[in-house]
């Protein structure tokens, strides 16, 4: 009689090997994601409205591109999907505390990546009113507040922060200095614009929650729970319409797409221009995640030339698609540049090592 043992083994291994291949693993894997046209429309929406000032048509494309992201702490990455991201070169699978910080949930994240999506607007403007040399208007906003904090019911992400105590606030280390000179437990009146409406709230002050301090019972530094920046406008009305996009590396092609629209004559004579890359309200360009994947989301979308993060010329070498030209930037000055030279026919400044 023949042994039944070694098939039924066989079959075993390959069962548990097939349920291993949908056991979550502590990675995430990113993918070239969809490309947005600055100077464009989504769903009959521009992504960059101007209004109160003069401004001119625009042709072609200034293309913000992105990644896709799968695997967060919630969904998880099982190690079929890792497996495929590491043999598929268009995909990248990293550790995931290197993209959520440890005990950072999803949410956590998206909040994040929202909050900084909406400064890098706000730098774009800044940055586009000085290489234009228009006027800057400055406003210190609450940018979020946490939850279980003195600040909690009290202000919003949005309040422009006027005076603290009676104090005109024009900078966020001011209202940081407003909050700390005083002891634990003061009453702090806060004089707030929410939308058109000023509005004056107290908030008393307490201590983190997560300050190993506080365990003790002792003073620690005084705090509120809320994040604050600066916003930047124009004297006119600039609004972005795009939604369900996260993180600053949209900046730089923001605040070109704000230049060429108040600009006469099209700055990409039609081509399709795409990039990445931070911005700062000086127009300095710093560098982003995900490069490689955003190039191929360029080539794809029928970029010809693409603006890069002088910082992310590392991994930029070695991994242009063909029939795109890259050009390395600094600032905001350098994209313009660049642009013009590539229009002229000119060789651009080029990722080296």
């Amino acid at each position: 009689m023949r042994s039944r043992l070694k098939p039924t083994l066989t079959w075993t291994l390959l069962i548990l090997l097939g349920a291993a291949m949908f056991i979550p693993v502590p990675y995430v894997m990113t993918s070239p994601g969809p490309v947005f046209n600055t100077i464009g429309e989504v769903n009959k929406i521009e992504l960059i409205s101007i209004s109160g000032t003069e401004t001119y048509p625009t042709e072609g494309e200034l293309d913000m591109t992105t990644v896709s992201e799968y695997g967060g702490p919630q969904e998880g990455l099982d190690m079929f999907q890792a497996i495929w991201g590491w043999i598929d070169p268009d995909r990248r699978v990293v550790p995931r505390e290197s993209v959520y910080p440890e005990g950072e949930t999803e949410e956590e994240n998206t909040a994040r990546n929202v909050e900084a999506f909406s400064t890098s607007q706000s730098y774009a403007i800044a940055a586009a009113m000085d290489y234009l040399d228009q006027p800057i208007k400055e406003q210190v906003i609450v940018t979020s507040v946490g939850l279980d904090t003195p600040a909690q019911d009290k202000l919003r992400a949005g309040d422009e922060i006027l005076t603290v105590d009676g104090v005109q606030m024009t900078t966020p280390e001011q209202v940081v200095e407003a909050v700390r000179s005083k002891p634990i437990g003061t009453d702090l009146n806060f004089s707030v614009m929410r939308g058109d409406t000023k509005l004056d709230v107290v908030v008393t002050s307490g201590t983190r929650p997560d300050d190993p301090e506080t365990e003790q019972n002792e003073s620690t530094i005084p705090y509120i729970g809320i994040g604050i920046d600066i916003n930047y406008s124009a004297e006119f009305e600039i609004k972005f319409g795009v939604t369900g996009v996260g993180g600053p590396s949209a900046g730089t092609l923001f605040a070109i797409g704000i230049i060429d629209k108040l600009t006469p004559g099209a700055l990409t004579q039609g081509k399709i221009i795409a990039g990445t890359g931070t911005i700062d309200p000086d127009g300095n360009v710093g560098e982003i995640g995900g490069i490689r994947q955003k190039l191929i989301g360029a080539r794809d979308a029928g970029a010809v030339l693409f603006l890069a993060p002088e910082g992310n010329c590392d991994e930029v070498i070695g991994h242009i698609p063909d029939g795109l030209t890259v050009a390395a930037i600094e600032t905001l000055e350098d994209a313009m540049d660049e642009i013009e030279a590539f229009n002229a026919g000119a060789t651009v400044t080029p990722c080296v090592k």
